[in-house]
């Protein structure tokens, strides 16, 4: 993933706010050589003071053989996306019609170290701090082994435990262009309202300033 100056983020904290948010990814898992990697879609629950991401799958997964050869994997997530059309994105001397279009987005990658996790004690702790990220309502057992309603589920699924080491992430939300066109890209999206023009706008107006040549 290509990230100019002025998509990446300010620091950290900008990115972890941003992720605490999005839950579900996708994990891209090498496959045999020759063979392209396995990319599984999946809710996890990621832990900024450990950093780690929590999450499960079925035990008749493909994955797992290549999975344990390999345990360096990405954890993807995209979101917050829109279709920007060319002439919103026209310089001020150029006619509309010649303006590019762009995409809009924001992305975090976290590069991982697996862990799979068979212990059951450990898989029902697992199981208890996403069922508590996801669902801190409750309304639902806890998962413990050998008790009902889950506990005779715990053999169909693995853990696993995806120790973060290293994450790139970025906001392309056209932080480097004139303030003319920022203010067009706003309208538009605006006007047009449409799945996530929302989400952009906002991204696009936090983000002014955060970058410029001089920097």
């Amino acid at each position: 993933m290509l990230i100019h100056p002025w998509d990446a983020p300010r620091d950290d904290a900008e990115w972890q706010h941003w992720l605490a948010a999005h839950d579900f990814g996708q994990l891209a898992v090498n496959g045999p050589p020759g063979e392209p990697p396995h990319v599984q879609p999946l809710h996890f629950a990621y832990d900024a003071g450990r950093g780690e991401a929590l999450t499960h799958l079925a035990r008749p997964n493909p994955l797992w053989a290549d999975l344990a050869a390999r345990p360096e994997v990405v954890l993807s997530v995209v979101d917050d996306y829109v279709y920007v059309p060319g002439p919103w994105q026209a310089p001020p001397d150029i006619p509309a019609e010649h303006g590019v279009p762009t995409s809009f987005y924001a992305a975090v990658q976290l590069r991982c170290l697996a862990r799979v996790v068979d212990d059951p004690a450990e898989k029902a702790e697992l199981l208890n701090r996403q069922m508590g990220h996801f669902q801190p309502e409750g309304g639902s057992a806890p998962a413990a082994v050998g008790e009902e309603p889950y506990g005779r589920m715990l053999a169909g699924i693995r853990g696993l435990r995806l120790e973060v080491v290293g994450v790139r992430a970025k906001f392309k939300y056209a932080a480097h262009k004139p303030e003319e066109v920022q203010d067009r890209i706003v309208a538009g999206l605006t006007t047009r309202d449409g799945t996530r023009d929302a989400a952009a706008r906002e991204h696009q107006l936090r983000r002014r300033g955060v970058w410029s040549p001089a920097t």
